[in-house]
């Protein structure tokens, strides 16, 4: 049985962090979101604009977080910056978001996103294994559930397994198969430059954008904000991470613009092999272009390449996200038994299999989708007011010793901030639906504080 030891070791180095954010960020979406992207925006030239873009405000984010960690360097990023600059109410409902639906929502989806591609290899993973005949199902019909389901559950198992056991043991799988993921796409991209089929007359190539214009931009923002979501996760270990003081920083600000020169050089490719039109009609983008590259033995290489990217970023959202829960904990808003730490592995381990059970749930379920999307409107709100509570920190504990403050403090926060609320704004207007179920999420944490809420003394 865990005991009560209220201190994680700090065991992660450099590398290990780093891994953490690079192979968590880059999952299933590079090899996704450019179709969306181009069909938003009409031209490869605005695609690339928006990547440059989206990488720019995810390195301010990462700029001033890299202060915020490196202050308060706890388990709980968000929640624990939060709850200093706004209050506890603040941090509460950002870490109740964090544990319902942003992580869990997201390894259920990443789980789903693995077995999809396995099903490459194995056909019979779409196949029913039982159904359950009550009007549970995802649009109210009877639950179907699948092989791949419980496949995606049993890696979700296995991983929860690794991290159990040590920090040591889950970071060195995140360093592993990160490694393996950077070599995988760096040889795609050469592969794709050096084929032959790359030309300079595909990236001049258009296709009609829809809704194209201001909107467009944005929607194709929101698709590579979604690509570059995770930089922040870092933050989320920092009672685990020697040296935060150094560490922390260097970890968000190196491992993000990482995945910024990775993302810009996989397009590059992408539109130079294929033009924009067939991009836009095809969201296979990866595979067609390996496709076309080397030729069918392409097609498999690509998606070996997805499977080891997406299984890095599942391993680094369990590793990451199980942190929240514990933190709430140690501050009195959660429940109790999720501040114990296992005396022998020194890991959190309730809070481990909390998160493996209620994304094995949501992954069964086949409703996480619907709430990711709901979520990620919520996600930006916590952003931005995380990154305003650098400043509000600044002058609410001026003697707070900061081993980093932020590069062209006030401006790269105050932009940070700004764009956020003109991207919810957009997000707002363009699909009210899934903002005001954000909302109403945020509505139904309340009871829950107040449940959990010590007396004031």
């Amino acid at each position: 049985m865990p005991t009560t030891q209220f201190e994680l070791p700090r065991t992660l180095g450099f590398w290990t962090a780093a891994a953490v954010v690079i192979g968590t960020v880059i999952g299933s979406g590079i090899f996704l979101v450019p179709s969306d992207m181009v069909k938003a925006v009409g031209s490869p030239s605005v695609v690339f604009v928006v990547w440059i873009f989206g990488g720019v405000l995810s390195l301010f984010g990462a700029l001033t977080y890299a202060e915020l960690s490196a202050a308060m360097p706890k388990a709980g990023g968000e929640y624990v910056y939060l709850t200093a600059a706004y209050g506890p109410l603040l941090g509460f409902i950002q870490g109740w978001t964090n544990i319902v639906v942003g992580f869990s929502a997201s390894i259920a989806a990443k789980a789903a996103a693995l077995y999809t591609y396995f099903a490459i290899f194995f056909p019979r993973f779409h196949h029913v294994f039982f159904t359950i005949h009550l009007p549970i199902g995802p649009n109210g019909g009877p639950l179907e559930i699948q092989y791949g389901q419980l496949f995606g559950v049993s890696i979700v198992v296995l991983l929860t397994a690794l991290n159990y056991v040590g920090v040591r043991v889950g970071g060195g799988v995140q360093v592993a198969t990160t490694v393996l993921k950077i070599t995988l796409i760096i040889g795609i991209i050469g592969a794709g430059l050096l084929s032959g089929q790359s030309t300079a007359a595909n990236l001049q190539t258009t296709m009609p954008a829809v809704p194209g214009g201001v909107a467009g931009f944005f929607a194709a923002l929101v698709a590579a904000l979604w690509a570059y979501d995770g930089w922040n996760n870092a933050g989320m270990l920092g009672a685990d991470i020697a040296r935060p003081g150094r560490n922390l920083p260097l970890v968000l600000i190196l491992g993000t613009g990482t995945v910024v020169l990775i993302y810009l050089l996989t397009n590059v490719v992408y539109f130079s092999v294929l033009p924009a039109a067939h991009i836009g009609a095809n969201q296979t983008v990866a595979a067609d272009m390996m496709q076309r590259a080397v030729g069918p033995v392409g097609g498999a290489i690509l998606t070996v390449a997805a499977i080891i990217s997406i299984f890095a970023s599942l391993n680094g959202s369990l590793l990451a996200g199980s942190r929240v829960p514990y933190a709430m904990a140690r501050g009195g808003l959660f429940f109790k038994s999720m501040k114990f730490i296992h005396p022998r592995f020194e890991t959190p381990a309730s809070s481990l299999i909390l998160l493996c059970v209620w994304s094995s749930i949501l992954l069964l379920s086949g409703r996480f989708d619907q709430l990711y999307r709901m979520v990620i409107f919520t996600e930006w709100i916590f952003y931005a007011l995380t990154a305003a509570g650098a400043i509000v920190l600044r002058r609410k504990y001026p003697d707070l010793q900061r081993p980093y403050k932020i590069w062209g403090y006030p401006l790269i926060p105050a932009v940070f901030v700004l764009v956020g609320i003109a991207l919810l704004y957009s997000t707002l207007v363009t699909y009210p639906g899934d903002s005001v179920k954000g909302l109403i999420l945020i509505a139904v944490a309340l009871p829950f504080y107040f449940y959990w809420k010590k007396p004031t003394k």
